[in-house]
This record gives C-alpha cells, structure tokens and sequence, in this order.
C-alpha cells in the first residue's frame, strides 16, 4: 500500500506521541496535558476579521471597526471558555469485562468536574477510529461516558489510545487531550455458532464404567421419570419422538468424566483458532446444560467442575492458549 509523505509524517508523529504518554487509569486535566488549535471554521473566522480590519481602515467606518473588534473580542473570549471546558476535569475508567472475539468493548471513562459551571459539548473517542461519545458535565458533579472498541482477535489487549475534545462555544477553536489507560481486557475466542456434539465421556479413575456416552453427549442409562427429578436430568428429546417422559440414570452418569481436549476437537492441528472455538462454545454449552466438565490444554488442565467462576476459567485459558 503506498503512502503519501503527510500520511507517513503523521504516522510518526502519533507513534512518537503515543510513546510519550504514560500509561494511567486516572488523569487529571491541566495546562500541561491539553492542547488548543484552531480549526478550518476558526481560521476562516480570522480571515474575515482581517478583511473586516482591512475595510474598515481604507473606508474609514467607524461601525465597521466597532464590528471587527466585537467580533475578535467574542473570538478570544470563546478561546478561553473552549480550553477552560476541557482544563481541571478528572478522567478515570475501570478495566472492561471480558468479551468474546468479534463483539465490540465498551470502555466506561468517568469524567468529573470540580467547579460549579457545566462543561458542554466534551466527546470521547477511541484515537484515530472516529466515532465520538458526546455528553456534558454538571457542576461539581461527574458524568459517564461509554466508548466502543473492537478488538481484532482473542488474547489480552491493553486499552487502545482515547482522546477527548470539545469546541464549544463557537467551534472556532479544538481543545483535546490524549491519554492511554494502563487497563487491559480479556477476549475469548468467538464460540462456533454450530458445534458438534460434545465428544464421548471418560471413564472415572477407578471406576468400573458399564455404560457409555453417545456421540450426541446424552447418557444412554435413562429410567423412568420420578417426582422430583431436576428438570435438567429429563429427556426432553426423547419425550418429544415417543412422548415417554425419562431421566438420566445420575447413578450412571457420576461414573464418567466429561473432558475437552484441545487435540480432540475433529478440526485440524493447523487450525489452532478454529479448535479454540469450538472448545468455546462446548464450554457455554456445558455451562447451559450445567454438567460438569474439564478442560486440556497443551500448558495446562483444569479438572471438571461447573459454575460461572469454572467457566471463566476455561474461557481465560482458552483466551491466553
């Protein structure tokens, strides 16, 4: 892909000024930290004071000087409001939950304002990505603003640089700041939408297993319903083909261990991502049927249990494998 030179400078430019900042959860907003330009309606807004100025001194017009003086001393007064809106605000974020690959992050940023005068118009954004969060700030009060992210693939990613900015009043001017939260967040592998059945239970260790798991991942010891099984233990499929209502033997079913293993999966071995998926959604399904399960990785194993605190385990491992 070829660059023109101003897309390769500011490139490096914004490498070397994301370089600079130091990573923080919280900030406070001064006079080191934020930043003021003008921008194109601003620089126009010049323009026409100058051309204002010029007039007024060739023809002598004592309303036009009044004009053009009014004009530059509303244009200062509303430099001063514009980067006192941004100047002595508090910024915090907390670190995001967890999400799957492919689903966008929403990162809370906290902005709270010491002063008794509103802050109008302050945006928040993700650097670079254009999409902005606009909300005001009461007076000593605080106020919370959501921004998305969308991170590429699974693993651990540190917070991406956010920048926030206001014109307000007259959007002659651009007052920002940047900063890089010292936070991370955790995304799984995206689930496979439709997994197979979960592979074939084992066998307890020292257990003498007399009956095995179907290829479906249902017990094939079944008995007749009893008032006051668990819902979870009935048939459902079976009572929707023969209209037989009948419960999984648990007797049976505490003989066999159900275990995910990374290399059982029935996907390639070059497909590493394609396995953590469908390792994934077995795990949420697991989850929703409330069975026990385990989990092998090549690193790490992690013995059968249910619960959400077991299932994000296995999704952390899976996320980190």
């Amino acid at each position: 892909m070829n660059l023109n030179p101003v897309s390769i400078i500011r490139r490096r430019l914004r490498r070397w000024w994301q370089a600079r900042l130091r990573p923080s959860d919280s900030v406070t907003l001064t006079q080191r930290n934020v930043y003021i330009l003008p921008t194109r309606p601003g620089f126009m807004l010049a323009a026409t004071l100058l051309l204002l100025l010029v007039a007024s001194i060739n023809y002598q017009l004592n309303l036009g000087y009044l004009l053009t003086f009014l004009l530059a001393g509303s244009a200062v007064v509303s430099m001063h409001v514009c980067h006192g809106t941004l100047r002595g605000l508090s910024i915090s974020t907390q670190p995001p939950q967890a999400q799957f690959a492919g689903a966008p992050v929403t990162i809370e940023v906290r902005l709270s304002n010491p002063d008794r005068s509103v802050r109008h118009g302050i945006g928040l954004s993700v650097m670079g990505s254009g999409h902005w969060s606009w909300i005001d700030v009461p007076g000593l009060g605080s106020n919370l603003a959501q921004v998305g992210w969308k991170p590429k693939r699974r693993g651990l990613h540190p917070i991406p640089v956010l920048t926030a900015e206001t014109r307000f009043p007259l959007g002659a001017f651009r007052v920002w700041t940047v900063w890089q939260p010292a936070s991370s967040v955790l995304v799984y592998p995206a689930p496979e939408l439709l997994p197979p059945p979960f592979p074939p239970g084992e066998p307890k260790a020292g257990s003498a297993a007399s009956a095995a798991l179907q290829n479906s991942g249902e017990f094939d010891g079944v008995r007749a319903y009893r008032r006051g099984d668990p819902m979870k233990l009935v048939v459902w499929k079976k009572f929707a083909k023969a209209d037989e209502l009948v419960s999984r033997d648990t007797n049976q079913s505490q003989r066999y261990e159900t275990w995910f293993d990374l290399t059982q999966t029935g996907v390639g071995p070059i497909n590493t991502e394609h396995r953590l998926s469908r390792l994934c959604a077995w795990v949420l399904r697991a989850e929703e049927q409330a069975m026990d399960y385990g989990l092998r990785l090549p690193a790490q194993e992690i013995r059968p249990s249910c619960g959400p605190l077991h299932r994000n385990r296995c999704l952390e491992a899976l996320a980190l494998c």
